[in-house]
């Protein structure tokens, strides 16, 4: 079992455990907190181009991210509507929304985790 490291760390200050999630796949990123954002804008506002505006990102690099996730997943998690009288549009699958739960909780037990290792680090 690993010791305590308290007797390094200066008495002043503050010391914080910090990390970021993301779910992989074949060893290239798969999921995580961009993806889940830009698939909960496109679901709010029915467009790529919205959500990627909204993101300030790109329309290609929003469209990349689309592309990469609806190929890495066993099925298309966005939908893409061809455009006609009132233009095309998108939305995203129930298995994104499952997803995007998923992550979510993952979230939340991955930050329950940083504060109680950044606990541990505390000089009382």
């Amino acid at each position: 079992m690993a010791k305590s490291i308290k007797h390094i760390l200066k008495k002043t200050g503050s010391y914080r455990v910090n990390g970021s999630l993301w779910i992989e796949f074949n060893d290239t990123r798969f999921f995580g907190p961009g993806r889940s954002e830009l698939l909960e804008r496109i679901d709010q506002t029915g467009s790529i181009n919205q959500a990627a505006k909204q993101m300030h990102m790109s329309y290609k690099k929003a469209w990349e991210m689309i592309a990469a996730l609806n190929t890495q997943a066993k099925r298309p998690l966005v939908i893409l509507h061809a455009g006609g009288e009132r233009g095309g549009g998108s939305e995203i699958t129930n298995e994104a929304r499952e997803l995007i739960a998923f992550h979510r909780l993952l979230r939340e037990r991955f930050t329950a985790f940083l504060e109680r290792e950044s606990g541990k680090l505390q000089n009382d």
